[in-house]
């Protein structure tokens, strides 16, 4: 019985070992891709900044927002989009960069924070909850439900924030 109990032990114990190294690989895997999916992301979406066609999809949601709205008073439509397009991707190559530099991760960690943030407060500004479905908490497909994933990718940034500040207080 005793040499059945140990067997069944050690099969326990290898078990819980290779899923633990499993976890960690798939974490590992998991933050990597979290780091990087926010950097495309915002480099993607800042890259069409550019573009006449995304300048004018953004301009109901920049007006609409007292964080924003200043913008169009400083900027013409495509300068504003030109600005913000430019701090996304900025704020991409700091995150990519992060990687190997704490520094530039921290920096990039804040500035994804800070437009996740300025995003998310347009589902509160802009008109957003669809009135035949009798408004909040149903959401139009846009500006609502584009917008609601930002809680996502402001969580992601959270992430990248901590992970920044740990890094830093290593080195």
């Amino acid at each position: 019985m005793t040499t059945e109990v140990n067997v069944a032990a050690l099969e326990l114990e290898r078990h819980t070992t290779t899923l633990t190294g499993l976890g960690a690989r798939l974490s590992q895997t998991g933050q990597a891709a979290v780091r990087f999916s926010i950097a495309g992301v915002l480099g993607w979406i800042g890259a069409m900044k550019f573009t006449a066609y995304e300048a004018g999809a953004i301009e109901g949601l920049v007006a609409s927002s007292p964080l924003t709205a200043w913008l169009y008073g400083r900027f013409s439509l495509q300068g504003a989009a030109n600005l913000i397009g430019s701090i996304e991707i900025i704020t991409a190559l700091l995150i990519v960069a992060g990687t190997w530099l704490p520094r530039a991760a921290l920096a990039g960690a804040l500035g994804a924070l800070a437009t996740f943030f300025v995003t998310l407060t347009f589902l509160f500004t802009a008109p957003g909850w669809e009135a035949s479905l009798g408004g909040f908490p149903a959401l139009s497909v846009v500006p609502g439900q584009f917008l609601l994933k930002d809680v996502v990718l402001f969580a992601g940034a959270v992430w990248l924030l901590g992970d920044a500040l740990q890094r830093l207080r290593l080195n």
